[in-house]
């Protein structure tokens, strides 16, 4: 009777020693696990204030990184092209490591001047062409060409002969300035767009082009149109500032932008420059108190 209370004691004793080891990993893995994904990637444009990326952008389900690009105005942001480098270069190698950035689409050659990016395409592609053969710590799954796409490029079809030199898989960007609305948009691209290149749609909520529910439509229509495979939403994480500029947006600006866009492929610009973990934090409450 003793033998069997004493280790009936030692078993209990064992079990609760072992639930309290087990209780951290259950609080630890609850702050990420808890919610459903907000996002599925963030965006980064590299330049010299964010040439080091730090952040928690996993905990909002970011496990996808899209890396605007690696040179820029002919500054490699890279080693080993024949470009001028940095001075400084981020920590790829540990940028590689993170959870945020598991799988990287890495942009290739651009301009921060849109209509010379435009005028240059030729370059920009043969630059392209030589920073995509560069080897780098990181999960490459695809590769972005940072010339963006809008009503107001004419000679936009030109763009089809150059991207044919490009590698695959491969992303570029749209965004509708003049307001055509998602069907004359995705008519426009359909004219032109190679079958195996995928759009990321911008949705202009950051500079009040629409609203969240009119960019959810223009996301309805491209996937309808080229196939959910094809098409992923950035959503623009800041907003116009008083004064000039731009700021983020607040956790009550940002959730119900991001809840609109639940079923689609959704990737925060830009995570470095205006999602802090402060904000993060914030939007993970309040997703968790919405019980969502």
């Amino acid at each position: 009777m003793d033998f069997t209370f004493e280790r009936l004691r030692r078993d209990v004793a064992l079990w609760l020693f072992s639930v309290m080891l087990f209780v951290p990993v259950l609080v630890c893995a609850a702050d990420s696990t808890d919610i459903s994904p907000l996002v599925q990637g963030t965006v980064w444009q590299p330049d010299n204030a964010t040439i080091n990326p730090v952040g928690q952008w996993q905990r909002l389900g970011a496990h996808q990184l899209l890396v605007q690009w690696t040179a820029v105005d002919n500054l490699a942001f890279v080693p080993g092209s024949d470009l001028y480098t940095l001075p400084v270069l981020p920590e790829w190698d540990r940028i590689g490591k993170e959870p945020w950035a598991q799988e990287v689409i890495l942009g290739l050659a651009g301009r921060f001047d849109e209509k010379l990016a435009r005028n240059d395409l030729s370059k920009l592609v043969d630059t392209s062409v030589q920073l995509a053969l560069l080897p780098t710590p990181l999960n490459v799954v695809g590769w972005y060409f940072p010339v963006e796409i809008d009503p107001t490029w004419g000679q936009v079809m030109q763009l089809a002969k150059h991207l044919e030199r490009l590698p695959r898989p491969l992303w570029i960007s749209v965004y509708d300035s003049a307001n055509w609305g998602a069907e004359t948009l995705a008519d426009s691209l359909s004219q032109w767009l190679p079958p195996d290149v995928g759009v990321f749609f911008q949705d202009g909520v950051g500079v009040h082009a629409r609203t969240a529910k009119v960019a959810l439509h223009y996301a309805d229509v491209l996937v309808a149109r080229f196939g959910k495979h094809r098409v992923k939403l950035i959503a623009e994480a800041f907003r116009p500032q008083i004064g000039g500029g731009f700021r983020s947006a607040s956790a009550e600006e940002l959730l119900p932008q991001l809840a609109m866009y639940k079923n689609h492929s959704i990737y925060i610009f830009d995570g470095p420059h205006y999602v802090s973990d402060t904000l993060i934090d914030q939007l993970v409450q309040g997703k968790s108190a919405a019980g969502k």
